[in-house]
């Protein structure tokens, strides 16, 4: 098989809330995001699986979560994604300062990295978030969602996310193989004794990952990331990745039907998990563009299970601009 084509960057991230409707009202209203989904972890249907994204759920804009509610707070450590960044356009931090405060949202003092300011913050369930500021191109794939927020200040799509590993060089020679290139490293914000190292891929949304040293130790939970997802847009390309995956001596799963995408999860050599994700068939697929998620979708066999699947759920409320 030919080598895989590079991946242009992430697809999306999956993340583990506690409260479903603190969830909503943060990601929502507080960050002016679109929710573009409303269904339920297809491996655990008693839960919710909200996905948030742009106004069209474009690939490299879609944060999602399963709210388990019955699991105890989390601790980010190595092997895990340790903080997840978005973009916004260049002039906006101080925009999202102001609403930051008006919200109740605990933020950190911004940094420079990589030539570019970083506002560090965290949502309710303790989730260690970023945002960029950064050049938008004219030819950039994302369209803001703008209920919430005006589009000059609009989060446009994933930025970049981070991981902690115990021993870099594995990871950094895999996600090479996967088509990023390495373009330079910095002492971390936290210790000037360690460097991060940051690698892109092709595309504009999502295009960077940066690799961290440390042994910190984590745990799964509240406010941690289930996994990341990048890129393979097409069938033939996710095939491809999946073999050079695979001769790297990881173990891939096949294919898996996820409605919206097409999945192979894999773990990575520090035990981050990893999901390969086609572009299609999107999340317009079951639903009109213009009512994206204002209704609970059940794929496949689960909507003969609807009326069970429903009374175990625990009943939410979408935010709007008339409320």
């Amino acid at each position: 098989m030919a080598d895989p084509s590079p991946t242009p960057g992430i697809h999306h991230v999956t993340c583990v809330a506690g409260d479903p409707q603190a969830n909503i009202d943060f990601w929502v209203e507080t960050l002016g995001l679109r929710l573009v989904k409303r269904s339920i972890n297809q491996d655990d249907p008693g839960t919710y699986h909200f996905f948030y994204a742009d106004s069209e759920g474009t690939p490299g804009t879609s944060m999602t979560f399963f709210p388990w509610e019955d699991l105890s707070a989390g601790k980010v450590g190595s092997g895990q994604v340790s903080r997840t960044a978005f973009r916004v356009p260049p002039g906006s931090l101080d925009f999202w300062e102001d609403r930051f405060e008006e919200y109740g949202v605990e933020y950190d003092d911004r940094l420079e990295r990589f030539g570019e300011t970083v506002l560090p913050f965290s949502d309710p369930d303790g989730l260690p978030v970023e945002l960029v500021e950064t050049e938008i191109p004219d030819d950039d794939p994302t369209d803001p969602w703008t209920e919430f927020v005006p589009e000059e200040h609009a989060i446009r799509g994933f930025h970049s996310v981070t991981l902690w590993v115990a021993d870099p060089i594995p990871t950094q020679e895999l996600l090479e193989t996967m088509g990023l290139e390495e373009t330079g490293t910095e002492q971390t914000d936290a210790d000037a004794g360690e460097e991060r190292t940051r690698f892109a891929a092709t595309g504009h949304v999502g295009k960077y990952v940066d690799v961290v040293p440390t042994i910190e130790g984590g745990r799964q939970g509240h406010g941690t990331v289930h996994h990341v997802a990048f890129q393979t847009p097409t069938d033939e390309d996710q095939d491809a990745m999946r073999a050079a995956v695979r001769k790297e001596g990881l173990n891939p799963t096949s294919q898996i039907d996820r409605h919206w995408f097409r999945s192979v999860y894999f773990r990575e050599h520090a035990g981050i998990l990893f999901e390969l994700a086609t572009n299609g068939p999107g999340y317009d697929s079951d639903e009109p563009l213009d009512a994206l998620g204002e209704r609970l979708v059940l794929p496949g066999e689960f909507e003969a299970q609807r009326d069970q699947i429903e009374a175990n759920l625990t009943p939410i409320e979408i935010p709007t601009a008339e409320r």
